[in-house]
């Protein structure tokens, strides 16, 4: 699972006896591995709440590797102004601006994900390269965008989920109103999936054993 908090305070244990605070603009990655038995609790007393957590699969052969923990403080999070305005935040994966190559905290997986937070002003245009063998989605939190090319635009709307055809470019403009919206790829593992509550393998005889694993005390 990857979290990233817009705004709120939440504390995760797990347990093996890792603790780690997540605030507003922090991010964690966890990787549950072989098993973790995992709890997200609210801290603040006020005030909003709010972030996204996405679960990222695993590749069969890296599906037993120890569980870990990456806890990700706002300022190790790369925040970069835009050449046309707006600004985006690098939470995994690297991007090119001006010809600057800008990676964020997480590298280097077998999946090579992509994880970007965008706000644009009005009317902003905003171009990321993807690679092409990537599977891709688009995610606008707070206003509307538009998707594509001049002549082939498509509107998209707050909080719709918009998956994004081949290519190794996305074109995307605001509106007349402000945007924010997160850039997600990642490279298609085309491989089984099975899935029962929180558990998550290849096959059903592994979810059974996870589950007796479970049971049995051996989630270590």
């Amino acid at each position: 699972t990857v979290t990233y908090m817009l705004d709120g305070h939440m504390l995760h244990e797990d347990h093996l006896g890792n603790k780690g605070d997540l605030k507003s603009g922090g991010a964690q990655w966890m990787t549950a591995g072989r098993g973790i038995i995992h709890s997200e609790m609210p801290q603040q007393e006020s005030g909003r709440l709010r972030g996204f957590q996405l679960w990222l699969n695993l590749p069969a052969k890296e599906k037993m590797k120890p569980a870990r923990y990456q806890d990700i403080q706002p300022d190790e999070i790369p925040l970069l102004a835009l050449p046309e305005g707006g600004e985006v935040r690098v939470i995994a994966g690297s991007i090119e601006i001006n010809g600057v190559t800008v990676n964020g905290p997480i590298l280097s997986l077998s999946t090579q994900p992509l994880f970007l937070d965008v706000r644009l002003p009005a009317q902003c245009h905003y171009s990321q390269a993807i690679a092409q063998s990537h599977n891709a989605f688009v995610y606008p939190y707070a206003g509307k965008i538009e998707i594509g090319h001049t002549e082939q635009r498509r509107l998209l709307a707050s909080q719709a989920a918009g998956v994004l055809s081949d290519g190794d470019t996305v074109e995307i403009r605001s509106t007349d109103q402000p945007a924010a919206f997160l850039v997600l790829a990642g490279r298609p593992l085309r491989e089984p999936v099975e899935q029962y509550g929180p558990f998550v393998m290849n096959t059903r005889e592994e979810i059974e054993q996870a589950l007796s694993d479970y049971r049995n005390g051996q989630l270590v």
